[in-house]
């Protein structure tokens, strides 16, 4: 099998299900988004620094892949899709790894060890794709009560991923960076 089908030298794409679409639609632009933060998560995977914490990033990894294809479903039965499980498991992790943590006395930069600063972009690209799945429940109306589940999960992960980053930071040694106002 080749790697190119030539079929969106148009300018389109197929979604899981064979409709065609604009490569701007704003699916697309809401799994390509997904995707993107998926790379990100493995560019901060090869960061290293913490097999526990990498070892969780794979998880979240295939939950975006599952994501990405409810995404890329144009008729909504992509098969897997995020539940209130996926929800539940971000925050128990969110507040194991947060006792582990001094509380936060004011906002932090982003930086710190290598894996704590890929952890803060990949936390940038996430609030992206949450405003671009944001904005597609919004505009499909009729998909709203499937995609209401992937905006709650994307909120809560970019959570997690901050939270997962400052662990990153305390487990190599590295203090948080305070914002001092100018």
């Amino acid at each position: 099998m080749k790697i190119y089908t030539k079929t969106g030298d148009d300018g389109s794409t197929g979604l899981f299900g064979g409709q065609r679409v604009p490569k701007h639609d704003p699916r697309v632009s809401a799994y390509g988004t997904v995707d993107e933060l998926n790379s990100v998560i493995g560019l901060a995977i090869s960061a290293g620094g913490d097999d526990e914490l990498c070892r969780l990033l794979r998880v979240r990894q295939n939950e975006l892949f599952t994501l990405g294809a409810m995404l890329a479903s144009g008729d909504g039965k992509a098969g897997d899709s995020i539940h209130e499980s996926h929800i539940a498991s971000l925050e128990s992790e969110i507040d194991r790894l947060d006792a582990e943590l001094k509380p936060l006395a004011n906002f932090i930069l982003p930086g710190g060890c290598e894996l704590a600063s890929r952890l803060h972009l990949a936390r940038t690209v996430c609030r992206r794709a949450e405003r671009e799945v944001s904005g597609l429940r919004a505009a499909r109306t009729k998909d709203a009560p499937r995609l209401a589940p992937a905006v709650k999960y994307l909120n809560r992960l970019s959570d997690w991923l901050f939270t997962v980053a400052r662990a990153a930071n305390k487990r190599a040694g590295v203090d948080d960076i305070p914002w001092k106002k100018s």
